[in-house]
């Protein structure tokens, strides 16, 4: 089994944080939304990996390279982004006759990694939304058979979206759908979608099932990947770490303070995550998302997302602040 994770694109709906930083390596409830699906993977048993990489790729290998020397691992470079289908196609001459498994960079799940890897079938995830237009829709017989795969439809005949986690069996039938589509120009929305691919494989006889996560966390905006954080520290509970330096601090669970953090005069939490080596000093912060070897003082911050080596000083605001960044909220 090999696991495929497209991190190619810009993550335009997180700027300014992904002017500085791939959107698979902002912080999330002490992890990185990357090091949190190649777990997920890894210790379910997959020990080969292939990233699809664009926009900073460097970044990508180096914190692949850095913090999983263990695993067998491929980068595959999409210079020009023109779709997920196009990304997988671009694996073709490493997946041929392998069983695969694809997450999507952003996709973070509940659901029995194990279970699905093992299952003889193609496994597609869905989870039910209120407004499918906006996704990938599966229409689902009885049988947890998919009938039919849309990307984005306008009236859709059913509210169970694809969630980005797809295991194929038929990866030589997939192959086949995606460079027949790619050769007829067959695209979505502009783009080589592989729900077309998808569509094509049922099409020709591939049988497609279906598996429910049980939760489906979305990283794709400032809100959602605030309320992300936020369930996943409750889920995966408090975390700090022994080498830190808290003087005259309330911390209000759950939290997660990494290593050689200088905390002073300050309440920290609920639903806070901070990185590395930050400074904060008569502050409050809570639902919030600290980077790391930031310096905050004299503030107050809730429902935040602070890049990456940024200062903050002055008074209390909803913030979207991006890597090496100063910002002076004083009054004057």
């Amino acid at each position: 089994m090999k696991a495929i994770i497209p991190v190619a694109g810009a993550g335009t709906k997180l700027r300014p944080h992904t002017y500085t930083q791939p959107k698979a390596l902002i912080p999330l409830a002490g992890k990185t939304i990357l090091s949190i699906l190649i777990d997920q993977l890894a210790e379910a048993g997959v020990q080969e990996f292939i990233f699809i990489i664009g926009y900073m790729g460097d970044k990508i290998q180096d914190f692949v390279r850095e913090k999983y020397p263990h695993l067998q691992t491929h980068f595959v470079q999409q210079n020009e982004r023109h779709g997920i289908g196009h990304a997988i196609w671009l694996t073709r001459d490493l997946i041929r006759h392998d069983e695969i498994i694809i997450v999507l960079g952003d996709s973070i799940c509940e659901y029995d990694v194990k279970a699905v890897l093992e299952n003889p079938e193609s496994l597609l995830g869905v989870k039910r939304v209120d407004d499918p237009r906006d996704f990938g829709v599966a229409e689902i017989n009885d049988d947890g058979q998919i009938t039919r795969v849309v990307e984005k439809p306008q009236i859709p005949k059913s509210n169970m979206a694809l969630v980005g986690i797809y295991k194929i069996r038929e990866t030589g039938v997939m192959l086949e759908c995606l460079e027949d589509n790619i050769r007829q120009n067959h695209t979505s929305y502009g783009e080589y979608n592989l729900t077309d691919a998808l569509e094509c494989m049922i099409s020709r006889g591939a049988v497609l099932r279906s598996f429910k996560v049980l939760n489906w966390f979305d990283c794709g905006k400032k809100e959602t990947l605030l309320e992300s954080n936020a369930t996943l520290l409750r889920k995966m509970g408090q975390s700090i770490a022994e080498d830190h330096q808290f003087e005259n601090t309330i911390i209000v669970p759950p939290v997660s303070i990494a290593k050689g953090c200088d905390i002073a005069n300050s309440i920290i939490g609920p639903n806070v995550a901070i990185g590395e080596s930050v400074t904060i000093t008569d502050s409050i912060i809570k639902d919030s998302i600290i980077g790391a070897f930031s310096d905050l003082k004299d503030i107050v911050l809730t429902r935040s997302l602070i890049g990456t080596d940024a200062g903050v000083r002055g008074e209390s605001r909803s913030l979207n602040i991006g890597d090496n960044t100063e910002i002076d909220l004083g009054r004057r």
